[in-house]
């Protein structure tokens, strides 16, 4: 009987264990991050794959060659967009975490106000450089999704021409890297319709992937701008919370130091009056 008593209570107390940790989780912070870490690893995927694709699409079907010298062709910039890609999954996987971590330190330091936890100068200072540096990250993350919606607009122009191919005979549609900046102005690499190389290239699996994958990277872009934006309102509701808290705790502090001031000020006075009558 002692023994099922004892179990009892153990469950009972594991059971509020977890339901007091569930309550200290920072829910908006948890919820922004899981969204940021799935737009960054939508974007930098599917943008990674795009630019291999386009790459491949360049090749074959367009004839682009790279250049033998260390120039800035358009190879180049590929490669080094790139190295841009992994560094935004790197940064932004580091960066979510400490966005997490300072959600918990925050809701922490609101719950346990009138405890032993004291709320300093130093996290407040924390909070503001924060939501400074996530505004700058959601501008950033906005120009982003401005230069990932270029190759989605090309993409959808040769999806087009190979569209409207089939539909309008006897058409002179052809396709010039030259009107994009891929190529310079002194190669001729147009590809126009009723050639070989045009119908491989709007029939092949690249072309139609490709597009797609940019789609995929555009929505990821997308997402962390949405991500940016509620850390931004969770940031700064945390800020005010914090503030508040401050003044509150201030309120508090002089609000007891003012009794024990008159609780001495009433003890002394009782002790004087206590010597005067005997």
């Amino acid at each position: 009987m002692e023994e099922d008593m004892d179990e009892g209570q153990t469950q009972k107390g594991c059971l509020e264990c977890c339901i007091k940790c569930l309550g200290g989780i920072p829910y908006p912070s948890l919820i922004a991050t899981i969204l940021l870490y799935a737009g960054v690893a939508l974007f930098c995927g599917c943008g990674h794959e795009a630019l291999s694709g386009t790459v491949t699409i360049l090749q074959n079907y367009f004839e682009v060659v790279r250049s033998p010298v260390d120039a800035l062709d358009v190879f180049t910039m590929i490669d080094i967009i790139k190295y841009v890609i992994y560094g935004i999954a790197s940064a932004f996987f580091v960066y979510g975490i400490l966005l997490m971590v300072e959600g918990f330190f925050t809701s922490g330091a609101i719950k346990d106000l009138y405890g032993d936890f004291k709320i300093t100068t130093c996290g407040r200072c924390v909070s503001a450089w924060f939501i400074m540096l996530t505004y700058i990250f959601m501008l950033a993350w906005l120009g982003v999704t401005a230069f990932t919606s270029l190759p989605v607009f090309i993409y959808f122009n040769i999806w087009n021409i190979c569209q409207n191919a089939t539909v309008l005979e006897g058409a002179t549609l052809c396709l010039d890297p030259r009107q994009y900046g891929i190529v310079p102005i002194a190669e001729a690499k147009t590809v126009c319709a009723g050639s070989e190389k045009f119908y491989k290239m709007c029939e092949s699996t690249e072309l139609d992937m490709t597009f797609h994958l940019f789609i995929c990277a555009l929505a990821g872009a997308g997402a962390a701008v949405i991500a940016m934006i509620h850390y931004l309102m969770v940031l700064s509701a945390n800020w005010a919370y914090v503030k508040d808290a401050c003044r509150m705790q201030k309120y508090e502090d002089i609000k007891s130091k003012e009794e024990q001031e008159l609780h001495d000020i009433h003890s002394t006075r009782s002790k004087e009056r206590l010597n005067a009558y005997t």
